[in-house]
C-alpha cells in the first residue's frame, strides 16, 4: 500500500471510530508496524489534520474536519460497482439509471489508475438475462420520503382493477419483484402491492 493510500486509510478508520484507536490496532488493520503509525501520525500531524492523542493511549480525529470528498481506493471503488450492478438487476427502472449515473459520475474524477475498478472489477455477478417489466417506482419513493398518500389503480392476479387509497411505507426488491408495502384504507390495515401490477398512481 502507497504511503498516501495509507495515510487515507488511517483517517477512515479514525473517522468511522467513536473511542480512541490506539496504534497497535491501527497496525494491525494495515498490516504495519507501530513505528510505521507514528511516523504516519506524525506526517499528519505536519499536514495540520487535527489528530488528538499520543502514543499509547490512542488516537481520535477531530469532528469538524471534512475530508477530501471522492477519494476512494481500489476496494471501495469495487465494493461500489458491486452494488451499482444490484441495483441495476432490481425490477426498477429508475434506479437502474441512476445507479449508471452514479457510476458515470464517479469515473469523471476518480484518478485513471483506478477506473479499472468500475468497468472490469474482481467481483462481479451473474448477468441479467431476463426481459422482465420494470416499473418506474420513482414517484412511489417520492411520497414515501415526502410523508405522502397515494390513490393506486391496482390490478390483482386475475385481471381486476381496483382503487385503493394508502400511505406507502417501503418497497422491498429481490431479483424477481418489486413490492410496495403499504397501509391501505380500504382493507384497514397493512398489505403489499406488487408494483409492476400498480396501473396509475397520484397524490
Amino acid at each position: 500500500m502507497r504511503r498516501a493510500d495509507r495515510l487515507f486509510q488511517i483517517l477512515q478508520i479514525l473517522r468511522r471510530s467513536t473511542l480512541p484507536v490506539t496504534a497497535a490496532k491501527l497496525a494491525e488493520e494495515l498490516e504495519v508496524s507501530k513505528r510505521t503509525i507514528y511516523r504516519d501520525m506524525a506526517d499528519l500531524a505536519g499536514q495540520r489534520v487535527p489528530v488528538e492523542g499520543e502514543a499509547g493511549a490512542g488516537y481520535i480525529l477531530s469532528s469538524d474536519y471534512n475530508m477530501p470528498l471522492l477519494m476512494f481506493t481500489a476496494e471501495e471503488l469495487e465494493a461500489i460497482f458491486l452494488g451499482a450492478e444490484l441495483v441495476r438487476r432490481l425490477p426498477d427502472a429508475t434506479l437502474t439509471n441512476n445507479a449508471s449515473d452514479v457510476l458515470a459520475k464517479i469515473a469523471s474524477v476518480v484518478p485513471a489508475r483506478l477506473l479499472g475498478c468500475l468497468s472490469y472489477s474482481a467481483v462481479g455477478i451473474k448477468p441479467d438475462e431476463s426481459d422482465r417489466f420494470k416499473p418506474d417506482t420513482r414517484n412511489i419513493r417520492i411520497a414515501i420520503r415526502e410523508g405522502k398518500k397515494l390513490l393506486l389503480d391496482y390490478c390483482s392476479s386475475a385481471g381486476d382493477i381496483t382503487q385503493r387509497t394508502v400511505w406507502p411505507v417501503v418497497l422491498g426488491y429481490d431479483q424477481n419483484c418489486c413490492l410496495l408495502i403499504s397501509w391501505c384504507e380500504l382493507r384497514g390495515g397493512f398489505r403489499h402491492f406488487r408494483a409492476e401490477r400498480i396501473r396509475q398512481r397520484r397524490y
